[in-house]
């Protein structure tokens, strides 16, 4: 792996060879669906190179990783505002694997980067419900400032660009199950809960622009609620929230009456899905609901962590006020219809729900286990 600063590397520029960059592969995406064999292989022609945005964060990382096993190779860039590089240390021996430690907004270090890659894969985002309450700012300059600078380059470079989406530009529409084309219904601009929703629309309706008018290869996915390890619980994520309050004995925290539902899907099930409809022309323009349709209530949910855990922490019901503030809105549902990716690649998860809390308890287990027993220091190699 190589570790910069500023991302101006050396090396050759754009080629023009079978690289997958608008979608090239078997054209139809089934080669990609799933992708969850035990043997992992090239789905996709080689060499690809990717840019990922926001690749040390949960998901980006889970994607590198992926990728640099089919064959790829991956540039991650981020600026660990939210991200970790724990989340990518495992990757530091790779030689097809760099990171670059900016922010997506820094033209000159993107340039550089998108005129060496053949798809970008854009996860920079600020995420979270306690950071998008926090800091609204931050919020609406992250994800709108970065998703212009990106698809500005996309444009420059003629590069494909998956764009991460969300489940929250629904808001609080009681049309369930939520298809891609459903009218979507938000709250006042006067709460800022709101303006995390209001910011992914118009990187999706800037993206669909930049497809239209000039006729970038672009795909939307709108996840709904991915979880597994590596996932922090530091910006409001409720299953490590709670999965490490069972592991240290405390009261789970559940908000309200905690009959809210979500569906739950696990990272390296949503990995394989954008893998998947990057690599299909047929996606290009389109938007993608990606996500479980196994509905749990939050009360569900901390219940099912107490038991898996073997925890004999209570649960504490909070309101919303004293989580957050007094006009904070919530959905009482987010159920995703998932018709549209499985009928194009084939795609819909696989890991159970329970099989995704025990590796993040265990992962929480261990991370106790290390601190309570630290190891001895060694020095961080960095070449």
């Amino acid at each position: 792996m190589r570790l910069d600063g500023n991302g101006m590397g050396s090396g050759k520029g754009k080629g023009k060879g079978n690289t997958g960059a608008n979608g090239a592969g078997n054209g139809n995406g089934h080669a990609q669906g799933n992708g969850n064999g035990s043997k992992p292989e090239p789905i996709f022609p080689l060499p690809l190179r990717v840019l990922i945005t926001g690749g040390a964060g949960f998901i980006g990382s889970h994607l590198a990783e992926h990728l640099v096993a089919r064959g790829a190779a991956v540039t991650a860039i981020d600026d660990l505002s939210t991200g970790s590089f724990a989340n990518i240390a495992h990757l530091a021996d790779r030689k097809d694997f760099r990171f670059v430690c900016e922010s997506v907004t820094n033209e000159a270090v993107m340039d550089r980067l998108v005129s060496h890659c053949d798809i970008i894969y854009h996860l920079a985002a600020a995420v979270g419900v306690d950071l998008i309450i926090k800091n609204p700012v931050q919020t609406i300059e992250t994800n709108v400032l970065g998703t212009e600078a990106v698809l500005r380059l996309a444009r420059r470079y003629h590069t494909k660009v998956l764009i991460a989406s969300t489940s929250e530009v629904y808001g609080k529409s009681d049309n369930h199950p939520y298809k891609e084309d459903d009218d979507r219904v938000l709250g006042p601009t006067t709460r800022s809960r709101w303006a995390y929703a209001e910011s992914k629309a118009l990187d999706e309706f800037l993206a669909l622009a930049y497809h239209k008018e000039f006729r970038i290869p672009v795909v939307i996915a709108r996840l709904f609620n991915t979880v597994g390890p590596r996932q922090t619980g530091a910006y409001g994520m409720v299953i490590p929230r709670l999965a490490q309050q069972a592991v240290e004995g405390r009261p789970l925290t559940v908000y309200e009456d905690g009959l809210q539902s979500r569906c739950f899907c696990d990272v390296r099930d949503v990995v394989p899905a954008l893998i998947g409809i990057s690599h299909c022309a047929a996606a290009e323009g389109e938007i993608f609901n990606v996500g479980s349709e196994q509905e749990i209530s939050i009360l569900d949910l901390a219940r099912r962590i107490l038991r898996i855990s073997g925890s004999s922490s209570p649960i504490e019901f909070i309101p919303y006020e004293r989580a957050y503030r007094s006009d904070f809105e919530d959905m009482r549902r987010r159920v995703p219809n998932i018709e549209r990716i499985r009928g194009l690649i084939g795609w819909e998860p696989r890991i159970s729900l329970d099989q995704t809390l025990e590796e993040v308890i265990a992962e929480f287990r261990a991370r106790a286990e290390s601190a309570s027993s630290p190891g001895p220091v060694r020095a961080a190699i960095v070449r």
